[in-house]
């Protein structure tokens, strides 16, 4: 009997898993007929990736360093809003300026997310995530010390790729590392670290700058950076155990016409300072332009950077709309609340801020439930409920009398913010399980892209129908009574939006029994 034994199969998860088991090394076919099953969080090795799931030390640490990545990812993403006032006292600059500190970040993930999952699952997701995470600290260091405005906007692009690329490989190397009947509870855990990082970001920012000062925004991320990649090198499943039978080049035509494309249309939608002019439609067009000629490159690439065949996939295709149609409602709980509430509710900045940051803490404190109710319920049953609570807080929240106050406000975001974590913990599991390995990494950017996306959309569009809805071309200075119209107008096209949703996923549930019930 072997006291000390490394198992090795290539067929199965549990080929990265060092354990002193009072075994025979025989490989895990012959422990199936022989009727012995090992436990472990990762899974049992049959062919559905389903089975008892135990959590061991070594599953317990992967999960934590892929956590730790979606934090960092998302507190870069909202520490830095906080300190712009005081960058901008710092470096002497406008707001025109500064506001690119936030911009370059969001533009570098926006246009690189599809390319870095590509690119993971060409060269190795393990090798490219640890350079990810390095990228990221090493990029938060020359943020810190920047000594001009353009040299910290640069720094923040550089921090925004490794940011893509931890963002993108978490969720694609949680899909692999945990059994089918657990995906629905990592994906929830992912959906509560980026809650927790998108909370924190402001406050944790505001004590940074009145403690020590705006370097320290940046600063914080380096221990962090340095605690993930140990981690993330001891327990992430080593690249080399896969079987690479074939050399497949990077789409590099591909790869530079989708972030041309990109980022003019992130650029249109969030340049412009409110006023949608001659330079956002030129953006526009460019980006338009940018996805023709991208698909006319891709129907003819060897290895194309996206198989356009997988939007043929009901499954896959609706998780992309919907994903992109459900953060766009999100964005306009970020983008019009503030105005609400200090136009219609007469509240102060402190009190704004209280107020807004209970969707967030929801969205936190919920993400982990929902997404054990995703692996009991099933994905398709909890996608229908998130999307329903979401149409429910966006019904009832403009026909809510303002009298209520700042309660008749929360009771509907809770609502909202509730819904969307069970419908992101539901999407994501729906979307990630069942695909292949060499897919994850791109199918995973794809589902990032949606996400960013609607957002990006969201701040202009919903933006756009509330001053529509105030009859006011400056919205920072809108009435009480404006402010009241322009966001019942907000929501009532925000709930619209949400019975797209539910129809497209009504729609893709019967193309897929449909195509089901043709296989022999």
């Amino acid at each position: 009997m072997a006291s000390n034994t490394q198992i090795k199969c290539k067929q199965c998860v549990f080929r990265h898993i060092t354990q002193k088991p009072k075994l025979q090394s025989i490989p895990c076919q012959g422990l199936r007929e022989k009727g012995i099953h090992l436990k472990s969080f990762i899974a049992k090795p049959d062919p559905a990736g389903a089975g008892s799931a135990q959590a061991t030390p070594a599953a317990r640490w992967l999960l934590v360093s892929l956590s730790l990545s979606m934090l960092l990812s998302s507190l870069g993403t909202s520490i830095a809003n906080v300190g712009l006032p005081t960058l901008a006292q710092a470096f002497n600059a406008s707001f025109q300026q500064v506001q690119w500190v936030v911009l370059s970040y969001l533009l570098a993930i926006t246009t690189l997310i599809v390319s870095v999952g590509r690119l993971g699952d060409l060269t190795g997701r393990k090798r490219l995530m640890l350079g990810g995470i390095m990228l990221f600290t090493t990029a938060s260091v020359l943020c810190g010390i920047a000594p001009t405005l353009w040299l910290l906007i640069a720094a923040r692009a550089v921090q925004g790729l490794g940011a893509a690329i931890m963002m993108v490989l978490t969720m694609a190397m949680v899909g692999e590392a945990v059994p089918k009947a657990k995906t629905g509870s990592a994906m929830g855990l992912l959906g509560t670290m980026s809650a927790i990082g998108t909370a924190l970001g402001p406050t944790l920012g505001g004590v940074l700058i009145a403690g020590f000062s705006w370097h320290a925004l940046f600063l914080i991320n380096v221990p962090l950076g340095i605690l993930t990649l140990s981690l993330a090198s001891r327990y992430l499943p080593d690249d080399s155990q896969r079987a690479n039978t074939e050399q497949v080049s990077f789409d590099a035509m591909g790869t530079l016409l989708l972030s041309l494309a990109l980022g003019a249309y992130a650029l249109a939608m969030t340049t412009g300072r409110g006023n949608f002019g001659p330079p956002n439609m030129a953006l526009l067009l460019v980006a338009a332009i940018g996805v023709g000629l991208f698909v006319h490159v891709e129907t003819r690439a060897a290895s194309p950077l996206i198989q356009l065949a997988m939007f043929r996939n009901p499954v896959l295709s609706a998780g992309f709309a919907m994903s992109a149609l459900v953060t766009t409602v999100v964005m306009a709980t970020l983008v019009v609340g503030p105005f609400y509430l200090s136009a219609a509710l007469a509240l102060n900045a402190a009190r704004v801020g209280l107020v807004m940051s209970s969707g967030p803490i929801v969205a936190a404190l919920s993400g982990a439930p929902a997404g054990r109710l995703v692996d009991r319920f099933g994905a398709y049953r909890m996608s229908i409920s998130g999307l329903s609570g979401m149409l429910i807080g966006s019904s009832i929240l403009p026909l809510l009398p303002t009298g209520l106050g700042v309660l008749g406000y929360i009771a509907p975001l809770v609502l909202i913010t509730a819904g969307y974590a069970l419908f992101q913990a539901s999407n994501n599991t729906a979307v990630m399980t069942n695909i292949t390995q060499d897919k994850r990494g791109v199918i995973s950017g794809m589902l990032n892209l949606s996400r960013n996306l609607g957002l990006i959309t969201g701040a202009s569009l919903m933006g756009t129908v509330f001053a529509f809805g105030a009859a006011t071309t400056n919205i920072s200075t809108v009435r009480p009574e404006s402010a009241v119209a322009g966001m019942r107008s907000t929501f009532i096209v925000a709930a619209g939006l949400i019975v797209v949703a539910l129809a497209i996923a009504f729609a893709s549930q019967a193309l897929t029994r449909r195509s089901a019930s043709l296989k022999p």
